[in-house]
This record gives structure tokens, sequence and C-alpha cells, in this order.
């Protein structure tokens, strides 16, 4: 088995074998119209009757002969005497050509006054106007709808044929606990399967999720028997990669055959494609975004041979704000974030971990780097799937720069007026970087000059000339956060995590130990770099360090001490083309403004509001 996953196959020769031996499987069953959402019809789905099923009024008023109508005009009204009062969806009596309204009559005692005649057929919807018996309700390979449901039901359809694909999801693992258990060291909750139970279900297939199977081989055995006995396709969760315990590949070869193990894709090279019993079985791998990626890349492609529908991306074409290389012969998918800087389309490469979860959640799309390429340079045009509506991409604000938790709360309160800011967390320097090379709406920063100012005097170095509008978010405070109220006195005689190069607090330790005669030598752990507050506090919550530097806001999330070392001006810099015309900007600012803004900057505690939504405009 180590030889099959030293040899990997092709992504595209992958899915030749798994459809060559899988053909379509087309199994049909009947279930209620009401139950029907998502699923996709087994063929075309006609109309028993017509409807409606006898001329009907489509207007309050009076059912009328239009004979009687000729002649009728302002200066020569005419009385209809022969009428039948009628509301909306009422039948129209045989003989009744024409309904006129009740607003374009005027009733007496010998009956009913008007000014116009009536034309055949007026106000009336004829026997099958919407549907005529026979007719063609939706057609098969129809995912249905709400208003398809709606319409079935109007026209006396109560059952309807659709396909049925049931599919096992088997998540193996000794350390994996179940949604709702508090984990313990070296645990993990289960995700995988509920994440692929929720992708599965929307193109229309029917989903068992079994319970958590040890990392035993007679029990994973006898799992994977049962759920062959009474499923179309079975995927079982880890245990695909070399590991001591993972068995998933041997067991399925005992129970059948193994045709594939390892698929020059990244992530998920250990992917497991097998059959039982004639039945495909797929190994996935256990780190989520590989999972995802397979999901994406090979068990949706083999629901679609199967009739069923799932989702196709959007391509657009986008300016890669970062290189991306990749090795030769692997087929690569990286997330990234995508949003519209004017007329151009930008994409933020976000981390390639195969289990940073967070990676899928903030990412809206994604790039494939094919086999035959190295990858792109930063500013190359690449080709980008949507995984999102466009509209909510273009809506999309790109924010990267210095970190602070408050631009989360401040993306979720955009939210509300329907804008999506996306932040990544590359530092001051690289944030401003960033805004010259065009690739960012907004730069994070909190950059402090010689001459004790903020940020000012480093955009006019490194963007000269630039018309740019910096707006305040809060002045805040930075100290140092330990769970022993450590102070700045102490960073030579503790371990400490640091922030990353660049990054406006890394620059203001530096300024401190220089004022102060500390070497980064005399400090244990100044090379350990993180690239947010929350992960300095993270470090410190897992005994990983003793201390580190960072915001007020964060060391009271955790819980952690804090001693300030002072307070800095922490802004947003944008181009002024940005500020000037870009709606999405000037509701942001609008917000920073808010006063529920600077409310909830105080409840967070260590900010400064004084100077929130201050504008400040280089020229």
């Amino acid at each position: 088995m180590s030889d099959r996953y030293l040899h990997l196959t092709s992504l595209h020769d992958a899915l030749k074998l798994l459809r060559d031996k899988f053909p379509a499987i087309r199994k049909i069953e009947k279930i209620p119209v009401p139950d029907s959402i998502g699923r996709v019809t087994a063929h075309a789905i006609h109309a028993p009757l017509s409807y409606p099923a006898g001329h009907l009024s489509a207007m309050d008023g009076i059912a009328v002969k239009t004979n009687d109508t000729h002649g009728a005009t302002d200066q020569h009204p005419a009385i209809i005497q022969d009428f039948i009062r009628i509301n909306t969806g009422n039948l129209v009596p045989y003989g009744y050509d024409a309904v006129i309204m009740i607003e374009d009559t005027e009733e007496d005692e010998e009956g009913f006054l008007i000014r116009k005649p009536a034309y055949p057929w007026q106000h009336i919807r004829p026997v099958g106007e919407d549907i005529a018996q026979g007719e063609m309700v939706i057609p098969g390979g129809h995912a249905i709808r709400s208003c398809d449901i709606g319409a079935m039901a109007s026209y006396g359809i109560t059952v309807v044929d659709v396909l049925s694909l049931r599919v096992a999801l088997i998540p193996t693992g000794s350390e994996i606990v179940p949604l709702g258990t508090t984990p313990g060291p070296g645990q993990v909750i289960e995700s995988n399967m509920l994440m692929a139970a929720a992708e599965i279900q929307k193109t229309g297939a029917f989903v068992t999720l079994y319970p958590i199977v040890p990392d035993e081989p007679n029990l994973i055995s006898s799992a994977i028997q049962n759920a062959v006995e009474t499923h179309d396709l079975v995927l079982i969760s880890a245990g695909s990669s070399k590991g001591t315990k993972d068995y998933t590949s041997s067991i399925i070869a005992d129970l059948g055959s193994v045709f594939v193990h390892g698929v020059a894709i990244k992530p998920a090279k250990p992917v497991i494609l097998g059959e039982i019993s004639d039945k495909p079985i797929i190994g996935m791998p256990g780190y989520p975004v590989a999972c995802h990626t397979i999901l994406r890349e090979i068990v949706n492609p083999f629901l679609s041979w199967q009739g069923l529908c799932t989702e196709e991306y959007h391509k657009i074409s986008a300016r890669l704000a970062g290189p991306l290389f990749s090795d030769i012969g692997v087929d690569e998918f990286v997330l990234v974030t995508i949003g519209k800087i004017g007329e151009q389309w930008i994409a933020l490469p976000l981390s390639r971990g195969s289990g940073v979860q967070m990676s899928m959640v903030r990412s809206n799309g994604y790039i494939s780097i094919p086999s035959s390429s190295e990858g792109f340079e930063s500013g190359s045009v690449v080709d980008v799937f949507v995984t999102t509506s466009i509209s909510e991409a273009e809506k999309t604000i790109l924010i990267t720069g210095s970190h602070d938790p408050v631009i989360d709360y401040l993306a979720d309160q955009l939210r509300d007026f329907g804008i999506f800011p996306a932040s990544v967390h590359v530092g001051s320097m690289g944030g401003l970087l960033a805004l010259k090379r065009g690739d960012c709406h907004l730069a994070p920063m909190h950059l402090l000059s010689d001459d004790g100012d903020y940020n000012i005097s480093y955009l006019k170095r490194y963007m000269p000339g630039e018309e740019l509008v910096l707006i305040c978010v809060a002045e805040r405070e930075q100290g140092i956060i330990s769970k022993q109220n450590l102070s700045f006195n102490d960073i030579t005689k503790y371990r400490f995590i640091n922030r990353q190069k660049g990054s406006g607090t890394r620059m203001l330790l530096d300024y401190l130990l220089k004022e102060k005669g500390i070497l980064p030598d005399d400090i244990d752990g100044y090379t350990r770099e993180v690239t947010t507050h929350l992960a300095v506090c993270l470090g410190i919550m897992s005994g990983d360090a003793d201390m580190g530097m960072a915001v007020h806001s964060a060391a009271k999330a955790y819980g952690l001490s804090f001693v300030p070392v002072g307070t800095e001006r922490y802004e947003l810099v944008m181009k002024a083309e940005s500020y000037d015309h870009d709606v999405r900007i000037q509701q942001l600012i609008a917000t920073i403004q808010s006063p529920s803004f600077k409310s909830l900057l105080d409840r967070l505690g260590g900010y400064q509001t004084k100077e929130t939504g201050v504008i400040r405009r280089i020229t």
C-alpha cells in the first residue's frame, strides 16, 4: 500500500477511473411534494389537469356579455341589466365573456352604468391560462425549489419521482469527539463529516451521518460493511494517510479493492478511491481544508455524474496580491478573498495550511494552479472561481495591514449595511505597501515616527505625491500581557512571544528596546513571531510563553494582566479617490464616526475615543 501512495495519480486520471468504474446509478423514489425541496426530479413532471380548470374572474366586478356593452361612451353610457356580481377567482358563468371592474361602473336602480365597451375575455383567466393538462411543469434533472412545490400542488400533483442516491458518512479517529463535547488535550471536535453532510445534502442526495468510530480496525470494518449494505456511496473521514493508525486503505482492500491511494492534488494528497460490492468508497483526509477540497474536486463531480445538482462557480479574472508558488506535477487549489478596487478585481491569497478552517470561512473564492505550473508571481492576472454571489463579492472591502480585534467588530456592524469587510493581517508596513500597490482599499497602521506622530511621515516617504486620507479608529493602549502581572522591565527574565516584522507593535517594541539599551538576543523568544494580538494571548494562555506585547482589549478578552507601555494612534489609510467616491468606504467612515461604535470601543476597554472618527488628509 505504501508503494501505491508513493505513485500519485493525477486528478484527471483519478476522476476518469471513478467515472469509468461507476456509471450512473439512476435509482428513483417517490416522495410527497411538500417534502421535495432540494431533491432532483428523475424525469419531466407533467400537469395532470389544466389550471385554472374553468374560466375565472381576474377582478372584482360584474360579469357581462360583450354584445351588451357595444357603443358605451362617456357621452352615451350604457346601462347593463344582464350581469352577475363576481369576485376575483370566482368561476365566470357560461354565456358571460367579460368582466368589468367594479370601479369602472356606476350602480343605479336599473343596473350598472358603463362608459366604455368591454372586449371579449376582458379580465378573465381562461381554462389552462397557467398550464394545460399534459404540459410540462418542470424538467428532469431539476433541483426542486419552493416555487416548484407551490406550482405542483396547484396542479394537483401529490407525489414526485426524484433521484435517490444514499450517501453514508463515517467519521473515524480515537481523538475525535462529537459536537457538544468539550475536547480534552489531544482531542478535536468532529467537523469534517458535518461539513460534508451539509455540502452533499444541497445536491439532493440522502445523507446518513454515522457515529464516530474509534481507531480499531474491526469497528471501522463493521461500520463500512453496514454502510455498504444500505448506501450507494460511502465516505470515510481520516485514516487515509500512512500513519500507524491509518487503517482505512487496508480495510477497504480487505473488503473489496483500492484503485487509487494518493492523488496529485494539494491540499488532500492522501485520498483513497476504492470499491466494495460494486459501490464506490472514498477515504477523505482528516484535515478540514483537505477534506473540503476533496468534496469539491472529487465528490461533487461524482454526484453530478449521477444526475444530482452540484454548485457551479462563476469565474472571473483578478490581479494577484501576492506570489503563489507551487510544485510541478500537483494540481493545487488556493483559497482567496476577492474584492473590487475600481474596475479591477483583486485576489488576496489566504493561509494554505490544510488544517486552517478559518481560511475557508474567510474566503470567497479559490484559484486553481495546474500541475504544469510552478505558480504565479504577484501582480499576475489569474482566474478565480467565486464561491459567493458576484454581488456580495463586489461589496467586499479589502483591509490589509495591522491587526486589531476592533476591526472584526467594525466588520460585523458594516454587514448590517450589506458591506463585507475582509481583513488580512500583514502588519502596518505590509499594509502600507499593499495600499501603494493598489492591492487593498484600506490599510490599518500605527507607525510611530521620531517626531512622536503616527503614520504621516511613513506615508509621505513610501507614497510620495499620493493624495491620501486617514481616519482614526481609536487611540489604543499597548502593553505587556501575562498571567503574572509582568511589566516591560521583566522582558529579559521570562519567555517572550513577539509580533511579526513590519507590524506596528513590533516596531514599537524595537523602539522601546533601543531606548532602554536592551538587545534582541537578550530576550528568550524574540524570534518567535505571530501575526495577531489574539495569537500573542493564546501563546501565553497555552503556556508556550510567559509574556508578550499586545493591545489592552486582547488581554481583557482572555482575562490576562495588562501593564501599559504607551498609547498609540490606530488609523485606517485609504486613497483619496476611495474616500471621495466609494460608497462602501463612505459607509465605513460613517460607522466609525457613529455614537454606537464609540460605545462599543468603551465596552471593549483599552481604547480612547476622543480622536475616533477624526479625518486627516495628505495632499
